[in-house]
């Protein structure tokens, strides 16, 4: 069997973004990764009842502890505060770290990064260009480290 994934992102949040958000998962799987993509696992919930935002959190939550890996989609200045989350969680718990960013904007005057420091922490200091993404088509680059680790078995 193949990865997997948890997809931290903000699409789901807006209709015009589902169009992008399918393209980022398909995108994801033709890699032979299985994408946890939250919007979807968590729809099964009733937002309309009371006391749906916790149960949504700790789906979220068992989501990345269940997975190999994160794919964060850290688009705006700053990134959406759940992907950071998501992202820093995923951190400690050690998983691979992929950031993917297709927003042309700068966020910080870093010496080296386009975004917050803190945001690169999962990567390696020499190589994390590996490790990040600005497009779509990006992601299935051979010579870059989201294909070659969806390739290595498991363990």
């Amino acid at each position: 069997m193949g990865k997997s994934v948890y997809l931290a992102n903000p699409y789901g949040f807006s209709l015009q973004q589902h169009g992008p958000l399918k393209e980022l998962v398909a995108k994801l799987q033709s890699l032979g990764l299985e994408v946890f993509e939250p919007f979807e696992r968590n729809n099964q919930l009733d937002k309309g009842s009371k006391g749906w935002a916790y149960p949504v959190g700790q789906a979220d939550i068992a989501d990345i502890q269940n997975t190999d890996g994160i794919v964060a989609v850290v688009n705006g200045c700053p990134p959406e505060e759940g992907v950071v989350f998501e992202l820093g969680y995923a951190t400690a718990l050690k998983k691979t770290v992929f950031l993917f960013r297709d927003d042309a904007r700068t966020c910080t005057p870093c010496e080296n990064y386009p975004l917050n420091l803190m945001l690169f922490t999962a990567l390696p200091e020499v190589g994390w260009e590996r490790f990040w993404y600005t497009s779509l088509e990006e992601l299935a680059d051979p010579n870059k480290a989201l294909v070659q680790w969806a390739s290595q078995d498991k363990g």
